[in-house]
This record gives C-alpha cells, structure tokens and sequence, in this order.
C-alpha cells in the first residue's frame, strides 16, 4: 500500500536525521520527495503521530518532536522497573527451547554490522531489528502480552535518541556487544537480581550517551527522575 510504503519512507528519514528536532514536516514538499500525493502523506504522519516518531499539533501540522532528556529518562526508568520483573518471570517459565532461541538470537544480533560500512555514524536497519528481537526474546517466556506490549512501547519511545545519538563520540565508543553478552551470560544462568542490574545498565548506558551527545534539551531547575540521578560526569 502506499500508505505503508510512504510512512516507511517517512520513518527511515526522521529517523536517519533528515530533518532536525522540532522542524515542519510539510506535506506538499514531503509528497514531491516520495513521489506520492498530499493525502497519502497526511496518513503517513498521522500513522507516524501515534508511533511517537512525527509531533502533530493542533492547527499547526506536522513536526519532527523535540528531544526531551526529562522524557527520555522517565521512560527509562519505567522500562528498567518494568523489565525487572518480566525478565524475572520469563527466567522462571523459560525451557530449554526460550535458551535455545534465546542463544539463536543473541548469534544473530553479534554477526549482523552494527555500523553501515558506507556510513558509519548509521546504525543499520539489520541491526535494529536483530536488537529488538533479542530483547523481546529475553522477556518472551514470561509469557505476559501485556509486559511485552509495554516493553516494546517503551523502546519504541526511545529510538529516535538512540539514533539521532548514534554518531557521537560516547556511542562510538561505547562497547554495546560486550554489554549483550554480559546480558545474555546472565540470562542463561537464571540470574535475575544480575540480569535486572545488567539491563538498567545497558539502558542508562544510552541516556549517558544522548546527555553527552547534546542533543536533549535538558530541563534546567527541575529535579532529575531517577534514571538520570548520578550519571552526569
């Protein structure tokens, strides 16, 4: 569908840094980039809207969202709370098989480039669903829809700071494959009090890299939520 095709389109540019936080996304200009007409972008971004990735405002249109370090870290926290216990219960419920699948998708997450060889400040679109897919799988023998719904919200909620952060100096450096086994080596040994600790890590890993990216405005004067507490260096 066309629909479809032009939010994809849309998505992969918002999301690639084609348009700066908080520009105007307008729907004639957008329509003569992606060769499609006026309505079908309207869709598009009313579709992206309520995937978080496009800010539509009232009487106003379309708009790349402003990143919001207060935001991000609330989310944050939410996500490691949350996760504690459904990594806690899928360790509880998961067979051999969950290890089995659990191991597959970890081997595919570390063989897929993480870099794209022709841009390297890109993540590649590989890489960002072999990562989603060894998170998710981390949490699926909890066998809890509505944890794994909320859990995919929230990181959904936070990849565009994890994009748009990707090409500065804290994520180049940054050893996310080391962090994938230490998580994988905890999960595998039914650890969870090591696997909870091991994920708030990895997340708040990512708010210290988009706090020193500078790309979030960072609300001044306010009290910091609890995933941000003590990560300024």
């Amino acid at each position: 569908m066309a629909g479809s095709r032009t939010a994809d389109e849309i998505r992969s540019a918002v999301l690639g840094g084609g348009w700066k936080p908080g520009e105007r996304l307008r729907p004639a200009v957008l329509a003569e980039r992606f060769g499609t007409s006026t309505t079908v972008v309207r869709e598009a971004l009313a579709r992206l809207a309520g995937d978080g990735l496009v800010a539509a405002r009232r009487n106003r249109g379309f708009f790349v969202p402003q990143l919001d370090l207060r935001e991000l870290g609330d989310v944050t926290e939410l996500r490691c709370v949350s996760e504690a216990l459904a990594a806690r219960l899928s360790l509880e419920r998961g067979d051999l098989q969950w290890e089995s699948e659990l191991n597959a998708a970890h081997h595919h997450l570390s063989r897929v480039p993480r870099r794209d060889p022709a841009a390297a400040e890109r993540i590649t679109e590989e890489w960002t669903a072999a990562h989603k897919a060894f998170h998710a799988k981390i949490l699926e023998a909890a066998a809890c829809p509505a944890m794994s719904r909320l859990a995919a919200n929230l990181a959904g909620s936070t990849e565009l700071y994890r994009r748009w952060a990707a090409p500065s100096a804290a994520a180049a450096v940054r050893d996310v494959e080391r962090e994938h086994r230490s998580i994988l080596e905890a999960a595998l040994a039914r650890d969870a009090a090591g696997l909870a600790a091991l994920l708030r890590a990895h997340y708040e890993a990512t708010v210290q890299v988009v706090l020193e990216s500078g790309l979030a405005a960072d609300p001044a004067g306010e009290p910091e939520p609890a995933a941000l507490a003590g990560r300024r260096t």
